[in-house]
């Protein structure tokens, strides 16, 4: 099984992904992770990215692609794995295609989380958390029992991520719907789309998931 999720920030991904992977025993790769662990094992394609990332360049999708590559090839990937983060971009995806095809292997599913915009930015912007223990709280919808005295450990200190202001996530979903957006007409037209509701619970919307594989697997 082979999956991508496909969302914007906030919608869930990584939550979802992280549940499968647990469910099916199958990996969740990162771009990040396996761009440091290339690095950190120094192989060949690894010592390329971290030449240009001293110089302070994007590592190229042809880079990214060969440390997918490397990968994949362990042995934990053989029952198959869930990207994270990967594809971002039409030219990353078709990419994508052409390395899967040298490897004889068939793309499952990508999943699409859908959500509401004006909800995500409320999601994201309202997250705050302990600044001793890390409980997460919302100005909305999981306020501190008592007003700033954190349920979990009795701190009195909280804070909230830089990037969670809602003009930098507004910024965030634009660059998603310039970049990332185009590849669910890419692969609805490849027939791998599948779309759940982003914005129900994570039980449920790890039920939505469910059903959806189970569908594919019929």
């Amino acid at each position: 099984m082979i999956l991508i999720f496909l969302g914007p920030p906030g919608a869930g991904k990584g939550t979802q992904a992280t549940r499968l992977s647990a469910k099916h025993a199958i990996p969740q790769l990162s771009t990040g992770d396996m761009l440091r662990a290339a690095i950190a094992d120094g192989s060949d394609v690894g010592l390329k990215a971290k030449a240009v990332m001293e110089r302070g360049d994007l590592v190229s999708d042809d880079l990214v692609i060969g440390i997918i590559e490397e990968r994949i090839a362990h042995a934990d990937c053989r029952e198959g794995f869930i990207l994270d983060g990967f594809p971002r971009t039409l030219a990353q995806a078709s990419a994508l295609d052409a390395l899967l095809e040298r490897q004889a292997k068939a793309l499952t599913s990508v999943i699409e989380l859908r959500v509401d915009d004006d909800e995500m930015v409320t999601r994201i912007s309202g997250r705050f958390s302990c600044a001793s223990c890390g409980e997460s709280y919302h100005d909305t919808f999981r306020q501190t029992k008592v007003s700033g005295v954190c349920d979990a450990c009795g701190g009195t200190s909280f804070k909230r991520r830089p990037d969670d202001k809602a003009e930098t996530v507004s910024k965030r979903l634009l660059v998603y719907y310039k970049e990332t957006s185009p590849l669910i007409g890419y692969y609805y037209c490849k027939d791998k789309l599948k779309s759940v509701d982003g914005m129900a619970s994570i039980d449920e919307v790890s039920g939505q998931i469910a059903d959806v594989l189970a569908r594919v697997h019929a």
